[in-house]
């Protein structure tokens, strides 16, 4: 078993915010972060499974790049995530929830590409702060 990762970046704002807060308490436990801002987001997806013996891949790094991009980096860059991106509509766009949607989206997909399976998801906020999700 091997793991191969592909790193896409992307622009979008958010705001953490829960609306069944007063304003008083979104600014006490989200901070800053209660209003609209931006990030230079990171998104890497690591694929895992056996080395194809005729390509000598995991899976064509190209087919990974073109599939974050038509399936997440487009949908998502330069947006406002909290009100222009259907996938994560309702939910508080924090870097956890983003990340276990980006999984959802993409589980399904990886294995039509490769003999392989999707493996992490990171995402990458802010120079300080990232999230890894595994799956379930």
């Amino acid at each position: 078993m091997i793991h191969i990762t592909r790193r896409e970046t992307f622009n979008a704002a958010h705001q953490l915010y829960n609306p069944k807060w007063s304003a008083e308490k979104n600014k006490e436990v989200f901070g800053l972060c209660s209003n609209i801002h931006g990030h230079n987001w990171e998104l890497y997806v690591t694929v895992k499974g056996e080395i194809d013996e005729e390509t000598g891949f995991v899976m064509d790094l190209k087919d990974l790049s073109q599939i974050m991009k038509n399936e997440i980096i487009n949908k998502v860059d330069h947006t406002f995530l909290n009100k222009d991106v259907d996938f994560l509509y309702g939910k508080l766009p924090s870097t956890e929830n983003f990340a276990i949607e980006i999984w959802k989206i993409l589980a399904p997909i990886i294995p039509n590409y490769c003999k392989g399976s999707l493996h992490c998801i990171k995402l990458v906020e802010t120079a300080n702060h990232y999230v890894e999700y595994y799956g379930n």
